[in-house]
């Protein structure tokens, strides 16, 4: 039976990008989403993750697990220490949203450019580059530009105008930067405008989720059989 994959969402843009990447890269997984989109408002309210947020975390995860998911992806850049906390309660993979992108990020660059429309993305992932890059005994240079105003041009229904806003804010970014890393599912659309405005490589993290978590999904069915 093909694999049945579980994706936790805390904005509904998110689902789109997900998806698209799903259909190219592993069109025979079988997709279960749940959305929650309270959550980044209640991030923001509590000045941070709280302890009930991890808790509704541990549950998404148990949930997905008891609907038999085989892996389970969350898109939610800004929650990476919830996540952990959760896929240690489950018994089966589970991915942060950037974590396949900044292995990708740190094996292959010195100087990175971190773009996102959410400073709390920024807030979480720098902290991750960072400690990637010194268990793996590399230097990184991390520059960071943030374009809030693309989530909100997103959100009210003009894409065009998300895209337009990110690669301005790419723009600002160092031009030697080796990767720009597109923080958030949500920016992946972004990516050609992005492409034909920075000299970096360009990585999303639906591309990268999904290649890594069909990977495990895959060594896990194998160490399985009898």
């Amino acid at each position: 039976m093909n694999a049945r994959i579980g994706l936790i969402h805390a904005v509904r843009v998110s689902i789109g990008p997900t998806d698209e990447a799903f259909e190219r890269l592993w069109p025979a997984a079988r997709l279960q989403h749940l959305l929650d989109d309270s959550l980044a408002p209640d991030l923001h309210a509590g000045g941070g993750i709280t302890p009930a947020i991890n808790r509704r975390f541990v549950r998404l995860a148990g949930y997905l697990a008891d609907c038999g998911a085989d892996g389970i992806l969350y898109t939610c850049s800004a929650f990476g220490t919830a996540i952990e906390i959760a896929r240690r309660t489950v018994d089966l993979p589970v991915l942060k949203p950037n974590e396949a992108m900044i292995e990708e990020a740190v094996a292959g660059a010195g100087r990175i450019g971190l773009l996102a429309t959410d400073e709390a993305a920024i807030r979480s992932m720098v902290p991750e580059i960072e400690a990637l890059a010194a268990a793996r005994g590399r230097r990184v240079d991390i520059h960071t530009a943030c374009a809030p105003a693309a989530m909100a041009a997103l959100r009210d229904g003009r894409p065009e105008a998300h895209d337009a806003a990110v690669a301005d804010v790419a723009r600002e970014l160092p031009m030697d930067c080796d990767v720009v890393v597109l923080a958030q599912f949500s920016m992946a659309r972004a990516r050609p405008l992005v492409e034909a405005a920075h000299s970096g490589r360009v990585l999303t993290s639906p591309d990268s989720a999904v290649r890594r978590l069909r990977e495990l999904v895959d060594q896990q069915r194998i160490g399985s059989r009898p």
